[in-house]
């Protein structure tokens, strides 16, 4: 039996079902099942996902069999709609959309008003006795056709448009007659006709073909392959074509179009929330070409259609069982339902409605749990401007993403991008975004339009993003050829400061200080509801009291790392620390570590109050010491200055002497020579040093009755001898101070498994150590050989290789072809990387060293605590990693405790579902 490929929908029941995504895509199963459900849905038809992928492998062709069901399914529609395809006198038009498995807002193309020409324009005038609107189409048909399917820039068109607006005297389009849209009409079918050499296509059957292609060939456009990339949608999975019965919202005031929410996206109230506007077509209100009114003014103007929305939406929410993104058309008062999903929302949103909606008995808290991803949370976690701050507020938009962001002003997303790979941070301001500023808007701290509404572009985007956004900021004028905005008499030049408070809307003059969020309300019980379920505990990495108080504040259960090297940073401790590396004798080393001691204890006293109890794990000094010094090619610089000036003579040998040192100290690659346990056995004073600080601290915090749990770890261990000394020597520390202060409390050694040997012998070094934290950055370093310093050179690369010329390296064109080469590939190169490495665990090679040091380790000592304290201990993939090789906490910085809880719960609910699932 040949497999189904095209699906209609239409009469009151669908080929497919909503459970369809695989096949359709999201939009063309949400159509399916609205259609099922009986809710008004213009009729159509859906070409499968699988259809696209046959269109790649077929270098842009589709096969015979799915042009000839296309073709049967098309006149099923003429059929049922009464109408026909390019008929002159009665004509369909249809709408061509993408609609992926995933919901890709923007990022691919559609085309409206398909099927007019030059006779079935006059025919629709006649149709409908409205000759405006039938050219009002024919001008929307012929730029859009033009834009994605001819490929000249909208542009173009925009300026004939303007001019004619312009030549009336007229501010907006509604403004224009038909004799007006006519003569539009003709100059952009002359646009085409100058641009391309070639007529405008008539032919219907060959527009419909070729929107059909151009819509499979949006699926590998620069912005959908950069989502694609920035939300881990597969590249494989593509994208399905919907064919679909027009039905306009521009015939008259009795007609409109809008889109909406069953919730607020921004906040997550329960209320009707959207956008419409009387007598236009889709682009118009998601494009932001006229600022749209609020849902809730149509229950005055169509007070009968506002009540049916109504309705429908909510019964949509309750069969879906999650707020519902929806467009909608009006046609002569007749309310027709044009798509619903899930609904993109702020990480805020998100979070209130999966708890309310456990709190109607919608979902249950386990569903609630895995309707986040943990990503998302790291929105909550941005700042808020500080209500203590004097602002000065310039101008007022929507506000369409909520936090706060203060940059420098940016008015193109290249430049961007540009500035903030130079460590700047910029607000991205334009009259209107597009799908094309979506790298722009992925770097930038806040994004600023001056044009459309609360579901423009703009603000959709940037609430998945959990950028802060304020849009339809009319107030401005935003002149983006000569990078400037004006607003109440002010200039804003590019590379000027300003800030926004996506939570009012506000433009804030200048820089303002911005305060951290705290976990309250719905976030407080959402967390609450994964501490419950999680089995791994997660830390935090800190090293200083402030962090250990935010890590807390964010629900971390201790300290998995404190590297005690940040501490000798600071400007009063670097001389001594210097005047420690400096000296020849042991005794001089130690007249400087113990000026360092009370400093040491200060530090760690701190933590231990911060932590109240819960365990604290302090790595001794790890970093070679030539990092506390000058760099030797600055000081041999300085020597040689002074000397050409005669400087005294004291400050030359001063300086002679430090370099001489930094000369000894010089190693080839410093990152596997002399540190962590090394440097330890080699200067045992260090370690005993920093020891001792470590336990008296705990002593003089315990006697104020908080309660301690010192766990010392030992950095850089290959050998269980290695592990042995320096467990001795810390073990001796403990016992003489618990003695001289008369205190006694629970205490741990171990040590940071990030060497392969380590791992490979973990059975041997659990003969000493008491725990093991993974230090999976060395770790990782060390098994594939990379610095992590200068890796980024060449990862970045192995990423996105499928897209470069194997070569050349340059970038690859759509159908495979490489200028500079000359030459056509028949398939595209592979990634070497799917994720940098040092973001998310390598899996195959890292993680099973992992889980053989956890295996080793527990062979030999069975209750051994293991962990993970490199920066993949708050990456949501690698904490379910963590979780499956029995680890018993993660460690990630603090403001990423949240997203850990999070992904160690849904670990949880993963390893349920999927034992579930093997039963069946």
């Amino acid at each position: 039996m040949a497999t189904k490929r095209v699906f209609f929908f239409g009469g009151g029941k669908a080929e497919g079902h909503g459970g369809m995504k695989d096949v359709l895509g999201g939009k063309g199963a949400g159509l399916a099942e609205m259609t099922n459900l009986g809710v008004p849905v213009p009729p159509g038809f859906t070409v499968s996902t699988e259809v696209c992928n046959l269109f790649y492998k077929n270098r842009g062709k589709i096969p015979a069999d799915v042009k000839k069901d296309i073709a049967a399914n098309l006149g099923k529609l003429e059929r049922l709609a009464g109408k026909k395809l390019g008929d002159p006198k009665n004509p369909l038009l249809v709408s061509v959309r993408s609609g992926a498995k995933f919901s890709m807002p923007g990022m691919m193309d559609t085309i409206l008003n398909l099927g007019l020409n030059d006779k079935s324009v006059q025919g629709l005038a006649q149709r409908t006795k409205n000759e405006r609107f039938a050219y009002d189409s024919y001008r929307r048909f012929l730029m859009m056709f033009s834009d994605v399917v001819l490929g000249i820039e909208k542009s173009h068109f925009e300026e004939v448009f303007d001019q004619k607006k312009r030549e009336r005297v007229v501010s907006s389009e509604v403004e224009l007659a038909a004799l007006d849209l006519k003569d539009v009409c003709e100059k952009f079918k002359a646009l085409v006709r100058q641009r391309l050499k070639k007529e405008f296509p008539q032919d219907p059957a060959v527009q419909l073909d070729l929107a059909r292609d151009a819509v499979f060939k949006s699926w590998n456009n620069e912005r959908a392959k950069y989502y694609r990339k920035s939300y881990n949608i597969p590249d494989d999975i593509g994208t399905a074509v919907n064919v679909q019965a027009m039905v306009f919202g521009n015939m008259g005031d009795d007609c409109a179009t809008g889109v909406g929410f069953t919730r607020n996206p921004a906040t997550g109230g329960k209320e009707f929330y959207g956008e419409y506007l009387i007598n236009a077509q889709g682009e118009d209100v998601v494009a932001g070409i006229r600022t749209p009114h609020h849902i809730t003014d149509m229950k005055k103007e169509m007070p009968r259609v506002f009540d049916q929305l109504v309705r429908i939406t909510a019964k949509l929410e309750k069969h879906y069982r999650d707020v519902q993104d929806f467009e909608f058309t009006v046609e002569g008062g007749k309310l027709y339902m044009l798509q619903t999903r899930s609904g993109k929302r702020t990480a805020a949103a998100a979070v209130k409605i999966a708890v309310d909606m456990v709190k109607e008995k919608l979902i249950s808290r386990e569903e609630a749990l895995m309707r986040l991803e943990p990503q998302q949370i790291d929105q909550l976690l941005h700042p808020v401007i500080d209500p203590k701050a004097k602002v000065e507020v310039i101008a007022k938009g929507l506000p369409a993403s909520p936090g706060a962001a203060t940059g420098a002003v940016v008015f193109r997303a290249d430049r961007a991008v540009e500035w903030a790979m130079e460590g700047k941070a910029v607000i991205l301001v334009r009259k209107e975004t597009s799908p094309d500023d979506i790298h722009g808007m992925d770097v930038a701290r806040g994004i600023l339009t001056a044009k459309g509404g609360m579901t423009s572009h703009a603000a959709v985007v940037a609430r998945q993003m959990g950028k802060t956004c304020v849009a339809g900021c009319e107030a401005i004028d935003v002149d983006e050829a000569t990078d400037k905005f004006m607003v109440g008499g002010r200039v804003i030049r590019e590379g000027e400061f300003i800030s926004l408070n996506g939570g009012t809307g506000e433009v804030i003059l200048g820089q303002v200080p911005l305060i951290a969020p705290k976990m309250t309300g719905s976030f407080g019980t959402l967390m609450s509801w994964a501490d419950a379920i999680r089995a791994l505990r997660v830390r935090a990495n800190a090293d200083t009291p402030r962090d250990a108080r935010t890590a807390r504040e964010f629900g971390a259960e201790g300290i998995g790392l404190c590297r005690t090297e940040h501490m000798f940073f600071a400007e009063d401790r670097i001389p001594i620390m210097r005047e420690m590396i400096l000296a020849r004798t042991r005794e001089e080393r130690e007249a400087a570590l113990e000026k360092l001691l009370p400093m040491q204890r200060e530090d760690f006293k701190g933590l231990y109050r911060e932590m109240k109890g819960y365990p604290v794990t302090i790595r001794l000094l790890d970093p070679p010491l030539h990092e506390f010094l000058p760099r030797r090619e600055e000081l041999m610089v300085e020597v040689t200055k002074l000397e050409l000036i005669h400087a005294d003579r004291s400050i030359i040998e001063e300086k002679r002497r430090l370099l001489d040192r930094v000369e000894e100290l010089h190693e080839f690659n410093p990152m596997l020579g002399l540190r962590g346990c090394r440097l330890g056995i080699l200067y045992p004073e260090i370690s005993r040093m920093q020891a001792r600080a470590i336990f008296e601290a705990a002593c003089e915090v315990s006697r104020e009755g908080i309660r301690v749990q010192p766990e010392v770890m030992i950095p850089l261990v290959s050998m269980v001898q290695e592990m042995k000394a320096q467990k001795e020597l810390v073990v001796e520390a403990a016992g003489e101070t618990m003695k001289r202060y008369g205190k006694k409390f629970p205490y741990t050694v171990g040590t940071m498994i990030e060497l392969p040997r380590a791992a490979v012998t973990a059975d041997e070094i659990a003969r000493e150590a008491e725990f093991f934290s993974f230090g999976t950055n060395d770790l990782t370093q060390t098994t594939f050989g990379f610095s992590r310093d200068d890796s980024g050179k060449f990862i970045q690369y192995y990423m996105a290789r499928s897209e470069l010329c194997p070569r050349c390296g340059s970038k690859l064109e759509k159908d495979l072809s490489c200028a500079a080469c000359q030459v056509t590939y028949t398939r595209r190169p592979e990634n070497i990387f799917e994720a940098d490495v040092f973001a998310t665990l390598d899996q195959n090679g890292v993680g099973q060293l992992v889980r053989m040091g956890v295996l080793k380790g527990r062979s030999t000592r069975p209750n051994l605590k293991v962990g993970i304290c490199g920066e993949h201990g708050g990456d949501p993939r690698s904490v379910e990693f963590c979780h499956r090789v029995g680890l018993n906490y993660v460690s990630c910085s603090p403001y990423r405790v949240p997203i850990a809880r999070l992904a160690a719960a849904q670990a949880v609910l993963r390893e349920k579902a999927a034992g579930k699932a093997a039963k069946k």
